[in-house]
Order: structure tokens, then C-alpha cells, then sequence
């Protein structure tokens, strides 16, 4: 959608056209810190956050009991609407074709990747490939001891690609992941089950959204026990994971069920949220129990569940095995290395998540418009967005597991709001030309309202006079003993700026305007402090971060370097100083011995200047 809306023309080359959209696992997008890409790529002119608004069919903010930098929304989605919104948008789309086929090998011209041959003989020209395979290459599925190839359960395996890709030099590696049993609906007896509500009223992704045009459901939690740990254990023989057939290693944080009950023994029991597939779908996802043991000790653990003791499989929980690319053999812009012209996205350079994909997916067409206009490339900072922290740790540090986003993974993490998305993203996604007009005047208007808000709040003062005293004492806040800022009243923890309405009228007509520009003033005031150094530490690390690397640097050459050093700096070819410091085994030592070696550098071209 990126370059074709950018002016590419844009071949979308698919095995299943029916399938465009589809949720291949949960239905549900967001959820911490991968919620805040949503918004990210909203931010920039993408269509996630937007799509989910237009399927979503319950709306949660998580950690709302914690500090704004770490909350995060949250959907359930109804699959077959997400599916349908997507597709209208992908057919509606100028300069966007959709062809169903199967790319099997990467096409070379003069060096570069040129295009790609499909399975039914079909050759593709192109400037630029870009590789969102998800878990199709090579793809097997395992239910218990039977196995066999596929791309998701009833889609068939990209067979052929991999070789392409070892053909290029590329090291490929493999990649577990999981799945739920699906359930019927009507089989399941939610009276037994703690229901779960979404937030009223709903609050969507896209900063767009006014509203969402769905009805809200309820979730429903229940719990395992240990019945349900026993006929999980007597299945540990019929296991794929336990019994060595499968290889590729699986999600750190979104194990099987049965890899739960293995490595905590102590734990009685584990949380299972049985979630709608849509508003008129017959099956449910029970959130929690992914797991590939066989059939039967799947309709045994469930038997065993409050709620689901009559619960009816109707598509048996499975996992999947996967190549992918090592990401160090990326760049940062999400090309490969060993060749100009392939790029990935998603779990292909080994991410696990539809936002993790999608948040890869727009960053690597950004940067192939970009590299195909002449532009610099699309590289904001990790103190910019979490899309960029997602990158940088996969191109730099490399993962031999799914990786997964979380808030604590950013460093700046006090800087990358959900609620900030906006202001930290879309003067980019403007200047690229991916923001329209109207996106433009609303991120304006609430920037201007922003402003305003934050330069009354330090101006603004309030005189402890008996009305002040009279709302201040309903509202249970400290009554001042002088005059002070509407800022130094609103840093108060109990009082929100909404209730200062009173105090300062001017505070009513922005809440029926931009309730969110009033929220993000807030949040600027009250942190402020703690934003400010938030900030004073990003711009240190600018330093590092601004100081570029020759791509052709000879690692061998430079005195004080280790071996083990040397042969990582070679291998990933950091683009500046500060990724080179964030390479596991690049010691601040090696740094040092790089700033001075580039100073040699810099010297030396300054004398050989004409």
C-alpha cells in the first residue's frame, strides 16, 4: 500500500488471493509496546490502525495503572471483517496489482536482484523485491507425531524461495511458532468463565478514527489446573517438541502450553482468555494454550477446563517450523547485504507478530521508495520510535528466536508515547509524501492546541480565592497557599487538566475540540521533568549515532582491536558508531579505537584535499 500510494507501481504477488488480510493466528492487533507501533505506523500514513478501527470488536488500554509511556491498546478483531476492509482498500488502490502466485526464485541482472520467477513460469521485472514470506518458507506443521508441509494449517509452503535465498549467500536458519485449537462457540459454557469487557467508550488506533463503527463483545477468562498439567504431561511422550522432531527454536515469550507446564512444575495453573474470531464467527480462540501435542491430548486438557469440558475442536492447535534470514545480514534499511536489490520484512529476518511484520514491512518500503527516488534513507533514531528499536536490534544484535517487542526494550522509552506517535512521526510521513491533506491540517491542529495548552499552563496563574479554594477541596486536591501556574497545580498526582476546566474556561472548548491534545499536554506538564532528561540522554547518544563509518572499512587494520571484534564489525558492517556500540562484544574500548582511527581518517582526507 506504501509504494503504490508513494507512486510505485507495486505488484502484490500472493499464493491466495482469499486469504489477503488474514489473521493467521490471533485476531487481535496491538498489546504492548506493539500496540505503540500500530500507532507509529499510523502516524506515518500507514493503514494497520486504520483497518483495525474498522474490524475491531473490543478495545482494551493495558497497564493502565502504570505510568503513560507504557500503556497500550489493545483489539480484538473480527477476522472476516478485517479481511474484507483490507481487500477493499488493496483493490481500490491505484498503481497496486494483485496476482496469485508463487515466487521460486530470485531473478539476477548484472549483480542485482532484477525481479523474481514463480511457480506457475511467470517472470516479474522489478527495481526492488521486498520478501514478507511470513511462515512459509519451508514451513512444516507439526500435530503431535504427524507432520507435514505447510504454510499455515491449509496453505501450502513457499518451497522453492529458500534455495534462491542460499544462492545469494544468504545464511538461513529455522524458526518455531505456534497455534491454538479453535473452538465452537456454542460448545463452550461461558457462565463458567469470568467475562472480560472492553473499555467504554472504545478508544481506536488511527488518529483519524472518531470512533469505531463495530459492535463491542466481551472476552472471557478461565483457568488450567492441575488436571489439565497431568493430561498435558501424559502427551510429553507424543510431543514434537519433547521427542526431537522439531528443531527450530520458538517464542521466548509465547510458549506452548506444554512447554509451560514443563518449565514451571510449581505453577497450579495458567490464564486461558477465550476470545470471539467475530461478531457472527461459530469459533473461539482460547488465548493461551497454543500447542502442538496430538489431537486427542488436546481434547483431553480441554475436557478438563472450567467452561470447556464440552468444548468441540473445529481446527486443532498446531505448530509450525519456518526458515528465515539471519537479520545481521541485513542493513538497517532492511536490505540484504549480499546482493542490492531483495529486501525482508517480518518473520523472513525473524520477528514473531502481525505488528512487528507490519511495522518492518512499511519501514522496508520507505526506504526502497527512497533508494529508487534518490532520497536519503528512511533511518529515524531509536529515540524516534519503536519500529526503529525493532530494526536496530535485529540488524544489529541478530536474534536466533522470534523476536518479540516490548516497551523495555527502548532505551527512550519515556520519549515513545502511543499518544506522541503523532509528533514524533508524521512531519516525516509528510515530508515523504505519505501523510495527506487531511491527515496534515488534524496533526496541525492538535500540535497548535498542544502549544497553546502548554504555554497557558505555564503562564496561566491561579490565586487561591474562595472559588479556587471551593473546586479545588471538591476535586480532594492541596489548596495553595499563593498564587501559582496552572502547571504547578495540574503536577498535583490527583488532579487530571480536564478538571481544571473551571479554573481556566478556556480548557472546556479544547476538551469538545481535541480531548486528545488536552491529554497530551498533560502528560508533557506533569512528566516534564522527567521528559527533559529523557531527551538531555537521547541527544548525548546522538553523538555516537552521527558519527558514520566507512562502508568499506578494513576492521583488520585498526590497532587495538580484538579478533572476536574485528570479525564482528566486519560481518555486520555497522552504518554508525552507535550501532557499532550496541554489537554484543563491542567493547567501549573497540569504540574508542574507532573514534580515533576515524579521526586518522578525517586528518588524512583533510591533507589530501586539492
Amino acid at each position: 500500500m506504501a509504494t503504490a500510494r508513494l507512486g510505485l507501481d507495486t505488484l502484490l504477488l500472493t499464493s491466495n488471493i482469499d486469504r489477503i488480510g488474514h489473521l493467521s493466528c490471533n485476531p487481535a492487533i496491538g498489546g504492548l509496546a506493539k500496540g505503540h507501533m500500530v500507532k507509529e505506523i499510523d502516524a506515518l500514513g500507514g493503514m494497520m490502525g486504520h483497518w483495525a478501527d474498522a474490524a475491531g470488536i473490543q478495545f482494551r488500554t493495558l497497564n493502565t495503572s502504570k505510568g503513560p509511556a507504557v500503556r497500550a491498546t489493545r483489539a480484538q478483531i473480527d477476522r472476516d471483517a478485517y479481511m474484507r476492509v483490507v481487500k477493499r482498500s488493496i483493490f481500490a488502490q491505484d498503481r497496486l496489482w494483485v496476482i496469485q502466485d508463487m515466487a521460486e526464485t530470485l531473478c539476477l541482472d548484472a549483480g542485482a536482484v532484477a525481479g523474481v520467477r514463480t511457480a506457475c513460469g511467470q517472470d516479474f521485472p522489478a527495481r526492488a523485491v521486498l520478501l514478507t514470506t511470513g511462515t512459509f518458507l519451508q514451513g512444516t506443521i507439526h500435530v503431535g507425531l504427524t507432520n507435514f508441509p505447510g504454510g499455515r494449517l491449509g496453505d501450502a509452503p513457499a518451497a522453492g524461495l529458500s534455495a534462491s535465498l542460499r544462492g545469494l549467500g544468504l545464511e538461513l536458519g529455522r524458526l518455531k511458532t505456534g497455534t491454538t485449537p479453535r473452538l465452537l462457540k456454542d460448545s463452550c459454557d461461558f457462565g463458567k468463565m469470568d467475562p472480560q469487557p472492553g473499555d467504554d467508550p472504545p478508544q481506536p488506533f488511527s488518529f483519524m478514527s472518531t470512533g469505531v463503527p463495530l459492535p463491542q463483545v466481551p472476552c472471557h477468562m478461565t483457568w488450567t489446573n492441575e488436571a489439565t498439567h497431568a493430561a498435558i504431561r501424559e502427551g510429553f511422550d507424543r510431543s514434537p517438541m519433547f521427542t526431537g522432531v522439531i528443531q527450530g527454536r520458538g517464542a521466548r515469550y509465547c510458549p506452548s502450553i506444554e512447554d509451560k507446564v514443563a518449565r514451571f512444575p510449581d505453577k497450579d495453573r495458567h490464564q486461558i482468555f477465550v476470545e470471539p474470531e467475530g461478531l457472527e464467527s461459530p469459533e473461539v480462540y482460547p488465548n493461551g494454550i497454543p500447542t502442538s501435542l496430538p489431537l486427542d491430548v488436546q481434547q483431553k486438557l480441554l475436557s478438563t477446563v472450567p467452561g470447556l469440558e464440552r468444548a468441540v475442536i473445529m481446527r486443532p492447535g498446531y505448530a509450525i517450523e519456518y526458515d528465515f534470514v539471519f537479520p545481521t545480514q541485513c542493513a538497517p534499511t532492511l536490505e540484504v547485504k549480499t546482493v542490492p536489490g531483495p529486501w525482508t520484512a517480518g518473520p523472513p529476518p525473524g520477528t514473531s507478530g502481525y505488528e512487528e511484520a507490519a511495522a518492518q514491512g512499511l519501514w522496508a518500503a520507505l526506504n526502497i521508495f527512497c533508494r529508487l527516488t534518490g532520497r536519503p534513507p528512511f533511518l529515524p533514531g531509536r529515540d524516534a520510535a519503536y519500529m526503529a528499536v525493532l530494526v536496530d536490534d535485529l540488524t544489529t544484535q541478530g536474534t536466533t528466536e522470534p523476536y518479540r517487542m516490548f516497551t523495555s526494550r527502548a532505551e527512550h522509552r519515556l520519549l515513545l508515547r502511543e499518544a506522541n506517535a503523532d509528533s514524533r512521526l508524521t512531519p516525516l510521513g509528510r515530508e515523504l509524501g505519505l501523510v495527506d491533506e487531511a491527515r496534515w491540517a488534524a496533526f496541525s491542529e492538535k500540535a497548535a492546541m498542544i502549544r497553546e495548552l502548554l504555554e497557558a499552563l505555564a503562564q496561566v496563574q491561579i490565586r487561591p480565592d474562595a472559588a479556587t479554594r471551593e473546586v479545588l477541596q471538591a476535586m480532594g486536591a492541596h489548596v495553595p497557599a499563593k498564587a501559582v501556574t496552572l502547571a504547578e497545580l495540574v503536577r498535583q498526582p490527583e488532579l487530571r487538566l480536564a478538571d481544571c476546566a473551571p479554573l481556566w474556561p478556556r480548557i472546556a472548548d479544547c476538551l469538545r475540540q481535541r480531548p486528545d491534545a488536552v491529554q497530551e499536554a498533560e502528560t508533557i506538564c506533569k512528566y516534564e521533568g522527567y521528559l527533559k532528561r529523557q531527551a538531555q540522554l537521547a541527544a548525548q547518544s546522538q553523538g555516537l549515532e552521527g558519527k558514520m563509518l566507512p562502508p568499506t572499512l578494513d576492521y583488520q587494520g585498526i590497532p587495538g582491536l580484538s579478533r572476536e571484534v574485528m570479525e564482528k564489525l566486519a560481518a555486520i558492517r555497522p552504518r554508525t558508531l552507535g550501532q557499532a556500540a550496541r554489537i554484543s562484544g563491542v567493547t567501549p574500548a573497540a569504540i574508542a579505537c574507532l573514534e580515533v582511527h576515524l579521526k586518522k581518517l578525517e586528518r588524512a582526507a583533510a591533507t589530501n584535499k586539492p
